[in-house]
């Protein structure tokens, strides 16, 4: 059993209602032989509907839910009375959920906000009563419109956690570590590669009653866009981030590689990506001397960085207020 319930992708089938038929009920009462047409609308099918709810963080209550029917619209009936509509389905997502079509992985729509609400699947419209088809030469128009069908298709839900800052490296490289020092999360934590198997969020406390949120995803090794390692599953969680915070123990061979590395894993995965702002942390920089320190200012040029340990405390709170200036650029 896996010790999370952590899902960020499902894949669901579903099915709108079909619209009710429109009622060729001709009006027939005592004194009225001949009243002529009277049938009601056809009441709409029901829609499958995505809405977000800030409450949750995880696709799980749709894992095993994978086939999804709304309700059927009620035919009209006679005095002109419209069909009852088919019930529609909501479906509660994280903020940040994408629908995709599961066939041709076209992006249909994403929610991003709490209560914010967004058809999946229509359903159909219901027919038209003979009422609305009597003219000046046909007076009892016999026939009414039946209503639409129904649709329904293959979805895939996807989860991109929405956070301001995202980590991003090889594993290892005390991401969540610092996640755990600047915020209340919890991530587990331990000397072996690929400790994080799932995203991690922290809220990380700044000045003056401010705040932002930190994202954790497992880490990125060379050739992740190609399926390799852990990372390509989890890049989509660091889409939405508006800062990236590359990170990098200073007891790498070569610093600036991994760096090289990092950022052209992120390109081939998503060009856009690289539009993001970049800070270069280099972690466990305790260990460093400033002769040492020196050098590798001497190879960084390009990029806004600062020298860390989440152990010690050093550099956490510049770290902060370098993070902050970028977000708020």
């Amino acid at each position: 059993m896996p010790e999370s319930n952590f899902v960020d992708y499902v894949k669901i089938f579903c099915r709108s209602g079909r619209g009710g038929s429109g009622s060729a009920h001709l009006r027939r009462e005592k004194y009225v032989p001949k009243g002529g047409p009277d049938g009601g609308d056809g009441g709409r099918g029901g829609h499958i509907i995505l809405r977000g709810n800030k409450q949750l963080w995880t696709l799980i209550h749709l894992k095993y839910r994978r086939h999804i029917f709304a309700g059927n619209g009620m035919p009209g009936s006679s005095s002109m009375k419209t069909g009852a509509e088919g019930k529609d389905i909501y479906l509660d997502v994280p903020l940040g959920t994408v629908a995709k079509n599961a066939e041709t992985e076209e992006q249909l729509l994403e929610i991003i906000s709490d209560g914010e609400e967004k058809i999946l699947l229509r359903g159909g419209r219901g027919g038209q009563g003979n009422v609305h088809f009597k003219t000046s030469v046909r007076q009892t128009p016999r026939f009414a419109q039946p209503g639409e069908p129904e649709q329904e298709n293959w979805f895939i839900l996807e989860l991109k956690v929405l956070a301001d800052v995202g980590l991003v490296g090889f594993p290892n490289a005390g991401k969540s570590t610092l996640l755990s020092t600047v915020s209340a999360a919890r991530p587990k934590i331990a000397d072996y590669p690929f400790t994080t198997l799932e995203p991690n969020l922290g809220i990380v406390a700044y000045r003056d009653y401010k705040s932002f949120v930190m994202a954790d995803i497992p880490g990125i090794i060379e050739g992740a866009h190609e399926g390799k390692g852990l990372g390509y599953r989890f890049m989509r969680h660091i889409e939405r981030n508006s800062v990236l915070l590359f990170m990098v123990p200073a007891d790498s061979n070569d610093i600036m590689n991994e760096y090289n590395v990092l950022v052209d894993e992120l390109g081939k995965y998503n060009p856009e990506m690289l539009d993001k702002d970049r800070i270069l942390a280099i972690t466990k920089s305790d260990l460093l001397d400033d002769e040492l320190m020196n050098e590798i200012r001497e190879e960084i040029d390009f990029t806004p960085y600062v020298f860390i340990s989440s152990v010690t405390g050093m550099g956490l709170d510049n770290l902060k207020d370098l993070l902050w200036q970028s977000l708020n650029s």
